[in-house]
């Protein structure tokens, strides 16, 4: 009986090298370096935070003091404010005006507070949440850089400054220390630029910040006090109408997209620490 045929299997094939992957691009590694979290170095903040707002006075004070389109946009934004019943601005400063002790108080608040708390918290958050702390940096450097944009296309007189006299200027009435918005410091500044209003964009990224990351249910109550107290202030001493508030807070909010985009999600989502470089 004849034996079946053995047919003869084929050689199995060894498998096709894995492909290398691919090499990543420079702005790849870019990206891939400013989303790792990473320790913040003191001087190296400190002279980056420095720069920056140097560049950014510079610039702000740079842009023309056009004073006719100035003041026309000053009563086209009280138009629209009364138009929306929310034109208190002129209440609030013939009654602060009233009472001497609160004008004294609100224009140091206006003088002084806007650096010392977010001068505070930007130290807070380097020492207590160093790994949050570059990406709520981050924020607040796009909200201020977008600020500049507003200051070139949209020139703006503060209250203070329209025609006749309807508001107080409380700052320069009470001689307030530390102001260069009025008085004989107001030629180091730009008087215009008004719109949107960093006090309004700063306090609320403190408010923000505070109310995250602080354990403390105190501090964050503070937290948010804070920019409704700046709001209080900014318009009770005729420097801002509550539209250059808003302004802010649209500033914000795109500073705060901006660094999601930035770094791939956002400030909250950081952890309080990372490892120290090495």
């Amino acid at each position: 009986m004849a034996h079946p045929s053995v047919v003869e299997q084929p050689a199995p094939v060894p498998p096709a090298p894995a492909a290398a992957p691919p090499h990543p691009s420079i702005w790849q590694r870019v990206l891939r370096r400013v989303r790792t979290p990473r320790r913040p170095i003191l001087i190296a903040e400190l002279a980056l935070l420095g720069a920056a707002y140097g560049v950014y006075s510079m610039i702000r004070n740079a842009v023309p003091e056009n004073q006719t389109r100035a003041i026309a946009s000053s009563f086209d934004i009280w138009r629209a404010e009364q138009n929306l019943n929310i034109d208190f601005e002129l209440w609030l400063n013939h009654t602060v005006h009233a009472a001497e002790w609160l004008a004294v108080a609100m224009s140091y608040f206006y003088a002084i507070m806007h650096f010392a708390v977010t001068g505070a918290v930007l130290v807070w958050l380097f020492w207590r949440h160093p790994g949050r702390y570059r990406a709520a940096r981050t924020a607040l450097a796009f909200t201020t850089g977008l600020a500049l944009f507003g200051y070139f296309l949209y020139p703006l007189a503060p209250p203070r400054l329209l025609p006749g006299g309807l508001f107080h200027d409380t700052v320069a009435i009470h001689e307030t220390w530390g102001s260069v918005t009025s008085g004989d410091l107001q030629s180091l500044t730009n008087q215009y630029a008004a719109m949107p209003s960093m006090h309004a964009g700063w306090s609320m990224w403190c408010g923000i910040a505070i109310v995250m990351f602080a354990r403390h249910r105190l501090l964050r109550v503070l937290g948010v006090l804070y920019p409704l107290l700046t709001l209080v202030v900014i318009t009770g001493t005729a420097n801002h109408y509550v539209l250059d508030a808003v302004g802010g807070y649209i500033a914000l909010s795109a500073g705060f997209a901006l660094q999601r985009l930035l770094h791939g999600r956002s400030v909250r989502s950081f952890t309080q620490h990372v490892p120290a470089v090495t």
